[in-house]
């Protein structure tokens, strides 16, 4: 058997952060260190070198992001330290900063950790290399893609009008590809160019507007 897993806890929440500490030393963890805040999780981590941290993100002083702020840090100095953020809020922007910060890395939201031999299996993953990110998150990053999506309010049809716009054919061209008329065509032209809200102009400027949209959101 190996030596345990090395593992530091910051949370400024003291009876939380005992907690953790003596659920994970149960479970073979070796806690090496202990922090209340962002600065002094930077120091115990320095110090120890652990191969492990779990940490909130939002600590003193300010109650914001200090723990993202310190597994940034974290990550570029010791980057073959795992990070399991543990947080009591959806946050999709600094969710999607963790994550792509590479491998062992993990999110979770408090709430919704329930099944302590679940919540125990999940941090041996994560240290031993695994990214683990909360099922409401993932749904919270889906929904958020779909409210962000520009091209959502367009139909099947015309996101096809606008498909074929991108191949840069003309509306007499769109229309012998979709076997409609050019009158139809210009039609979903004018609805995909109104609900894309792209003002009136005199020239084909929102076309290409209209183009960019569609390869954007590809």
């Amino acid at each position: 058997m190996g030596a345990p897993t090395r593992a530091v806890i910051a949370d400024d929440d003291v009876l939380l952060r005992e907690g953790l500490a003596s659920l994970l030393q149960g479970a073979g963890f070796d806690i090496v260190g202990q922090a209340g805040d962002g600065e002094q999780l930077l120091d115990v981590v320095r110090a120890a070198k652990p191969d492990l941290v779990v940490a909130d993100i939002r600590m003193p002083p300010t109650n914001t992001t200090e723990g993202l702020d310190a597994a940034r840090v974290i990550r570029d100095e010791l980057p073959d330290t795992a990070i399991l953020v543990l947080s009591a809020h959806v946050d999709i922007e600094d969710a999607m900063e963790l994550l792509a910060s590479g491998h062992r890395i993990g999110y979770l939201l408090k709430s919704r950790v329930t099944d302590v031999a679940e919540f125990i299996e999940t941090v041996e993953s994560i240290a031993r290399g695994a990214s683990i990110v909360d099922p409401a998150l993932v749904q919270e990053l889906v929904s958020a893609r779909r409210r962000n999506d520009p091209l959502a309010v367009l139909s099947d049809r015309e996101r096809e009008v606008l498909a074929l716009m991108a191949e840069g054919r003309s509306n007499a061209g769109i229309a012998r590809r979709l076997w409609v008329t050019e009158g139809t065509v210009e039609k979903h032209v004018r609805s995909i160019l109104t609900k894309l809200d792209l003002a009136e102009t005199g020239d084909d400027h929102r076309r290409v507007l209209a183009v960019i949209a569609f390869l954007d959101a590809r």
